[in-house]
């Protein structure tokens, strides 16, 4: 069985990129203490003497501690500007909580449109009792969700049947009647 002494010309891949690794750590200046293996870099500046003795001994976050998955995605969010699609998101999947059970059994968000929440009724009479409350559930997402997340509460009423099947039909405007 051939060992690795036997074939001088075969190089350790791993153990040559981490040579390599530390190579250019040593020439950025930071250097790597014995207690736990970090790699500390000294303020500019400092004489060898003091880059050999500092070692980060400051308690709390260090950079690179473990997180928590929420702070994870908090920053993330924060970082590329998501707040508000994630609040477009919260608003949808906490209906009920926002405006109450009562009015989520017969309203149900439809659509997000810039600042615009549409919000589609199942009978008209609930769509006049949502347009009297929309000043208080307004204030109730500014509270729960920021401002300038949900500036208008746009009401639809419930949608009509088509009458027109077929391929020939008459103009005019149909049976009306209130559905719901």
């Amino acid at each position: 069985m051939a060992g690795p002494s036997d074939h001088p010309e075969e190089v350790d891949a791993a153990q040559a990129a981490l040579n390599r690794v530390r190579q250019a750590a040593e020439a950025r200046g930071e250097i790597r203490t014995r207690t736990k293996g970090s790699l500390v870099t000294p303020p500019p500046g400092a004489s060898s003497e003091q880059r050999k003795v500092r070692r980060r001994r400051e308690p709390g976050y260090s950079g690179r501690d473990p997180l928590g998955l929420g702070n994870v995605v908090s920053r993330m969010v924060a970082d590329r500007g998501w707040s508000s699609p994630v609040a477009v998101g919260s608003v949808m999947a906490r209906w009920t909580e926002l405006v109450g059970p009562e009015v989520a059994a017969h309203c149900t968000p439809e659509s997000f449109d810039d600042t615009t929440l549409r919000v589609r009724c199942d009978s008209t009479a609930w769509a006049t009792q949502l347009r009297l409350l929309s000043t208080a559930i307004l204030d109730r997402f500014t509270r729960e969700l920021g401002p300038d997340v949900v500036r208008t509460l746009q009401v639809l009423g419930p949608t009509a049947p088509s009458w027109r099947k077929g391929l020939r039909h008459v103009r005019g405007r149909g049976p009306r009647d209130t559905y719901g």
